[in-house]
């Protein structure tokens, strides 16, 4: 069963060749069930105990909330969640979530997504 989880938010539209990632948290315990309002703020306080959020494409270990350029249309915002077969991942504090993602591939039980829109 799900031993730990990684929550994921990334903007496919952003206008660079990879899309922008804005969140990363891994290592979440497999009985967490929420994470509090809050939880992606710089200090990680909110997290559950042995949980860490990747720095984002902003080189920033927080969540990076939506914000297109101005005029730049619709963004869609992605949030996924990842249910792990492992009890925590071994990975770099400074690894990129992309390479994350890339390197969970054998190891996703399996994946939830959740879809938002937003432009300014």
């Amino acid at each position: 069963g799900t031993q730990s989880f990684v929550v994921t938010m990334c903007d496919p539209e952003a206008p660079t060749v990879t899309g922008f990632w804005h969140w990363a948290v891994v290592n979440i315990p497999g009985s967490v069930t929420e994470l509090p309002a809050g939880a992606g703020d710089e200090s990680g306080s909110g997290l559950p105990q042995g949980a860490f959020q990747l720095p984002n494409d902003a080189r920033m270990a927080r969540y990076c909330g939506a914000g297109p350029p101005p005029g730049h249309g619709r963004h869609r915002y992605i949030f996924a969640v990842l249910a792990l077969e492992a009890e925590r991942i071994e990975i770099d504090r400074e690894a990129t979530p992309a390479w994350m993602m890339f390197n969970l591939f054998n190891g996703t039980l399996g994946r939830a997504f959740l879809e938002g829109w937003y432009e300014r």
